[in-house]
């Protein structure tokens, strides 16, 4: 195995982890978040628009986490001088 194929290879895999942490803590957020407001909608309905105030800003928040793992991904793939048929060339 060569070293291009190695650190292509690495990159490959370090791609695929971020995407999938940053899919999966935010699935995990969303739902803690969606739970609780629905729990506190359901204690206080008269305070509905409040928490959906604060919920929306929560989610907002939230989602931007995954979208910067998402470029920093990308940047690990394309942005160190690896372009796509380099990777390709060398799973050859």
């Amino acid at each position: 195995m060569t070293s291009l194929a190695f650190v292509t290879g690495m990159l490959l895999l370090s791609f695929a982890l971020i995407i999938a942490a940053a899919a999966f803590g935010s699935a995990i957020g969303d739902g803690i978040i969606g739970s609780q407001a629905v729990s506190a909608i359901a204690r206080q309905p008269e305070a509905r628009p409040n928490i959906f105030l604060f919920y929306f800003l929560g989610v907002g928040i939230l989602e931007a986490f995954p979208i910067i793992g998402i470029a920093l991904a990308f940047f690990l793939l394309f942005g160190q001088g690896i372009s796509v048929a380099t990777v390709v060339q060398s799973l050859h």
